[in-house]
């Protein structure tokens, strides 16, 4: 059976807005019902469609990240307004889940053409994002190689490109740093060969080894 999750949203506290939130979950209800989908959670919401940072909506892209197949709503504005509803209708196309509303007769939801274009922009956006990382650390470690580093030699217990460990190889930081990396760089190069990792958590590393150090001395 198709899983899916209802979020209903109003943006304020008064008793019509309650009215209508509690008319938004029994009309998705029954929409769900007809359609034979099973609900495995509602969420329901009192802010504006124009908050980023709302905790019902976070806690549905979860759900459907983990396995629910369809997201329930009144209409496209219950998800968000402006920018927010793009970005988010983006979020739940790239995970290939399926909208349906009630303003659309209970039927899929289909993106406006200017959210259509939006989405699009985004996607080539996002892809050009994705190739300048990846240049990034092909770069770091065609420096690295140049300046004589062998992770073949000194990665031993470490699938290259393969699994993330939470713990940093610090020695290995310490040598890329010694060859003239920048942080960037060697964030970059740990990233590629399946360390997940940032600028700023290599440089805390690296300053927190030099730290141990000068106190061992």
């Amino acid at each position: 059976m198709v899983k899916a999750v209802i979020y209903c949203r109003v943006s304020t506290n008064n008793d019509e807005q309650t009215s209508s939130l509690n008319r938004q979950v029994e009309e998705l209800m029954d929409l769900a019902n007809r359609l034979q989908f099973e609900v495995v959670q509602v969420v329901k919401e009192r802010l504006s469609g124009y908050e980023t940072d709302r905790e019902g909506i976070i806690e549905v892209l979860e759900l459907l990240k983990n396995g629910v197949d369809v997201l329930l709503i009144q209409d496209d504005t219950r998800l968000g307004r402006g920018n927010t509803k793009t970005a988010l209708l983006y979020q739940i196309r790239k995970m290939n889940k399926k909208i349906y509303t009630l303003s659309n007769l209970g039927n899929e939801l289909e993106p406006t053409e200017m959210d259509t274009i939006l989405m699009d922009i985004i996607g080539i956006v996002e892809e050009y994002q994705r190739k300048l990382h990846n240049m990034k650390i092909k770069r770091g470690i065609k420096k690295a190689i140049n300046n004589g580093y062998r992770p073949q030699n000194n990665l031993t217990n470490h699938q290259l490109g393969g699994r993330k460990r939470k713990e940093l190889p610090i020695d290995e930081i310490i040598k890329l740093r010694d060859k003239g990396l920048t942080f960037t760089e060697i964030s970059s190069f740990l990233n590629g060969i399946g360390y997940e990792t940032s600028k700023a958590t290599v440089n805390r590393r690296y300053l927190e080894h030099l730290e141990k150090d000068t106190k061992v001395e």
